[in-house]
């Protein structure tokens, strides 16, 4: 990890070979194939056989799958335990960010999440759900703070609760008319600058979550 860091390789550099890396770090043959088979498991090296190593993406996947098994071995007889956690963690981080998103959202950013509703109101109305459109929307409300990291963290905790839901089942989904008009009151507020209204709305949507799907 030095080596790539001192380098400055950036993802999809090609690194240098096992000969290479003995020489430069001073270890075996054996040590080199350990480290880049445990840099592979943190997504930090793709190894392509035939091809070489390369600077690996170091995205959130390891972050994600640890989460889900720790999430499911710890409440093996607890459904609710399992789902209730990563929400709460949801909950604080989306509460907390929704304050800035209300000071930095632009007009161009709120037609985007309009229209998301929109298509939201519509799939309610069909009775259908949708993930994807909830998803998309929450990506979309942290775009205005430029923080290239605030997506991919709330994206890895919406994965990690999406495949433990899937996992356990949850028999009280809350219905997609109710969850499409829980995001209404979220854009409504921040349309209006309103940052106290704004996160009202964000816990009201998480508390009926957790009211419904989770307690």
């Amino acid at each position: 990890m030095q080596l790539i860091i001192d380098r400055r390789l950036q993802a999809g550099a090609l690194l240098p070979t096992e000969a290479e890396l003995m020489e430069d770090l001073g270890v075996s043959r054996n040590s080199v194939r350990e480290a880049l088979k445990a840099l592979q498991a943190l997504d930090i090296v793709e190894i392509r056989h035939g091809y070489g190593t390369y600077v690996g993406q170091a995205s959130l996947t390891p972050l994600i799958d640890g989460l889900t098994f720790r999430t499911l071995a710890r409440h093996d007889h607890d459904d609710s335990g399992a789902l209730a956690e990563i929400l709460q963690v949801r909950e604080v981080l989306e509460e907390g960010l929704i304050r800035r998103v209300a000071a930095t959202v632009t007009e161009g950013e709120l037609d985007r999440l309009e229209g998301v509703v929109a298509k939201m109101e519509e799939a309610g109305r069909a009775g259908r759900s949708f993930p994807e459109l909830d998803r998309e929307f929450h990506e979309l409300l942290y775009a205005s703070l430029g923080n290239d990291l605030v997506p991919q963290l709330l994206a890895a905790f919406w994965t990690v609760f999406r495949r433990v839901s899937g996992a356990r089942g949850r028999p009280d989904a809350p219905s997609p008319e109710l969850t499409a008009r829980w995001h209404r009151d979220i854009v409504t507020a921040l349309r209006a600058r309103d940052v106290e209204g704004a996160q009202r709305a964000m816990a009201v949507h998480f508390r009926g979550i957790a009211a419904r799907g989770v307690g």
